[in-house]
This record gives C-alpha cells, structure tokens and sequence, in this order.
C-alpha cells in the first residue's frame, strides 16, 4: 500500500526534481507547473528516449545538470547541443538509470511502457518520493515494484489523474473501511460507436480524445479501453486492494477522476478539469499544494454529470485486463506487452483497431499454452516475460499482415 512520508515543506530551498521521460505530454506538463513555481523547484536531471534536441532546449531553459538520452546513437546530437552550458550529457540504457537514481527529493516516472521499469524501480531505491506516471511498472512486475517501495519507506505519488484521485479522496483513511474504489474513464472517441463502425477506424481517428490531451499510446489505449484494464491493475497494487475491489465506470465528461466508497455508505470524489498538470502539481506539491494555471469547474455551467456502464462486448480490453489479473504473476506482463505491440502496429497501418485487442487475447492464451513462468522476482525476469510478450504478439502481428499483402497484390 502507498506509503505517506511527506517531504518537510519549508522555504529554505527548492525541492529537487528529476524528470524520467522529459520530452512527452507527462513532461510537459510537468515542466508547465515547475515554471508557475521557479523558486520552488530544481530540476537536476531529465531524460528522453531519443528526441536530443528538445531534450537539450529542456536542460538548458530548467538550467538541469544532467541530461540522459536512452538511444546511444543521439549522443553525439545531444552533446553538441549542449555545447557552451553547463549540462553533462550522457546516454544509453544504463545512464538512464543512473539518473533515476540521483540524490533528488522527488522523480517523475513519466517514461513510456515496460522501459520505464528499471529507472523507476532506481528511483524508488535512492530514498526519493517517486511521482508515478508509468503504470506499466506495476503491470510488469507489481510485487517487486512496490516491495521495493515498501523496503525504501517513501512513498509512490500517483500522477495518473485517476489514482491521483483515489489517493486524495483516501486522505490517510483506514484500508478496513473502503468497500471498493471507482475509476472513471472518458468512454474515448468511439463511445457510442458499434463494432461494425470501429472496424474501419483510422489511427488518426482514435488519437482525437474527447478531453484529454496525451501521449499517442495512451489515447490509442482509451479509446480501446486497454487504459483503463491496466489502471485496474495498478490500482490493485498501488493501493493493496483486492482484485475486484476496484471498479469502472464511463464518464463522458471527465470531469469527476475517482471515488472512493466507504463502508457506511459513504462515497468521497476528486473532481477537476480535466488536465494532467493538476495531478502532477499535487504530486509535487504534497502534502501541501501548489497553485497551477488551469481551467476551474462551474458547477451550473457543467449543468449535470453521467455515469454509465463499460460494454464489455464492444470494448473487452477493460474484460481481458480484469482476467490477467485473477490470473496473476505472468499474466499482466504479457498483456502489456502484447498491447504495447499491437497498438504500434495499428499506429503504423499494419493492423485494424479491433484487432488491438484480438492481437493481445491471442497472446495470453499462446503464453499460457508454453507455460509461462510466474511472477517475477526481479528486473531481469520482468523484462524476459516482457519480451516473450512482444516475440508472440509481433509474430501474430506479422501474420496478419500477410493475407493483406496478398490481397492487395491481387487487385
């Protein structure tokens, strides 16, 4: 369960800041609350997969003292336009880590899928409080992320707007008297759509999200619902819930992030526009708050809120994701990593969007068929489960592109 050791707010310096995945929509926003709040933090290292020259113009304008790029081959790029600062440049998988691990007060976990597991296992393991956007962490390999988490004593901040949500609303109340939580989901683009219509979605379609403005995976995954599925699972270990204590319903206008119910009856909501910086400037904040420029609700003007039911016959990822995890162990990793294949594949025209997840359930029944190995126990293991995950689901992938190739072929 999330621990709540909170970082003394004092006046006397800046809290110390290292950003995992600088570059994306997380790090945006992240680097968006930091500027409202240039005397109350200090960035001292941020990273990016490969995009070395924004990563750069990043170092430079925070004034950070490291900047990691994870593709060896960038670091001549990034290197040279660091040239006249005062930033060290460095690259590769293994200074990615390093970075995680400097002595800061808080890390942003915020780098994309399975990549994420081993800087951010680096950051809870140098003693900061970790503000975690990559759920994926605990989808991979949840017992060994948050038994790390449990050894370090500080806690798991969640930057996800959802479990953001709960872990406000919870506000240190006793495990014991939650009967279940609640985390919302937008419904996506395709909401109202029947499968026969999400056939022929285009990917330039599905990335046009109702509300949110994201990363392309995780509006890809919203709009399957897959999201959701893997933020049922984090919730599962991030909070030490039972399997089907969390819940979802769809909430077109995102407006509410989460609930929590009590066992009296009682039910206790976050609600906000809908905007990461919110959940990110209270991770960084806590246990105080920050003040961060974004839009307030208006209650009359929001006139009414909705709620309804996932349907599981149109979107079974949230089905699919509910199943890995009874499973367990093995299970979630796959899931991910089959999920993380085939969204990269519709992204790239190879395969259609209801075959997103076709492409996973196919994968979890191969890996189960070859006696997948349980849990794992360490990074390494994590990572051998996640690329069996991604052999199968590439190798499903292939295969339907063949009959298209044909086909075109043909005519």
């Amino acid at each position: 369960m999330v621990t709540r050791r909170a970082l003394p707010l004092t006046s006397e310096r800046p809290r110390r800041i290292s950003i995992l995945g600088a570059t994306g929509s997380i790090g945006s926003s992240t680097l968006a609350v930091i500027s409202e709040h240039p005397r109350a933090f200090e960035v001292v290292a941020v990273t990016a997969n490969d995009n070395a020259a924004k990563l750069a113009e990043i170092a430079r304008s925070v004034g950070a003292r490291l900047a990691v790029i994870a593709n060896s081959s960038s670091y001549g790029e990034l290197k040279a336009a660091l040239g006249g600062s005062n930033v060290e440049a460095a690259a590769g998988l293994s200074a990615v880590e390093a970075a995680a691990g400097q002595p800061v007060d808080i890390v942003v976990a915020a780098i994309v899928g399975a990549a994420g597991l081993a800087p951010t296992l680096a950051a809870v393991k140098s003693g900061a409080h970790v503000a975690l956007a990559n759920k994926e962490c605990l989808v991979c390999a949840g017992d060994l992320f948050m038994d790390a988490a449990r050894r370090s004593g500080n806690p798991i901040l969640p930057a996800d707007s959802e479990h953001n949500a709960i872990f406000q609303a919870l506000d240190g109340e006793p495990h014991e008297e939650v009967e279940r939580i609640i985390l919302t989901a937008s419904g996506g683009p395709f909401r109202e759509w029947s499968s026969e219509a999400m056939a022929t979605v285009t990917a330039e379609q599905a990335l046009k999200h109702p509300n949110w403005s994201m990363g392309p995976k995780i509006t890809i995954d919203s709009a399957t619902l897959m999201n959701k599925g893997l933020e049922v699972i984090e919730a599962h270990y991030l909070f030490d819930f039972l399997p089907d204590q969390p819940d979802v319903v769809i909430h077109p206008q995102s407006v509410v992030h989460g609930i929590v119910a009590f066992r009296d009856g009682s039910m206790l909501a976050q609600m906000s526009a809908p905007d990461m910086r919110i959940p990110i400037a209270h991770c960084l904040a806590w246990p105080g708050r920050k003040s961060v420029t974004s839009r307030r609700l208006n209650l009359v003007e929001l006139g009414q809120l909705t709620f309804e039911a996932p349907d599981l016959d149109r979107f079974p990822a949230l089905r699919l994701a509910r199943q890995a995890l009874d499973t367990g162990g093995w299970a979630t990793n796959i899931l991910n990593a089959a999920n993380e294949i085939a969204v990269q594949a519709f992204l790239g025209g190879a395969i259609g969007f209801l075959e997103i997840v076709g492409i996973v359930e196919e994968t979890l029944g191969r890996a189960a068929a070859l006696n997948a190995p349980p849990a794992p126990n360490s990074t390494e293991e994590a990572m051998f489960l996640d690329q069996e995950g991604r052999r199968i689901a590439s190798d499903l992938v292939a295969a339907r592109k063949i009959p298209a190739i044909l086909a075109a072929g043909s005519g």
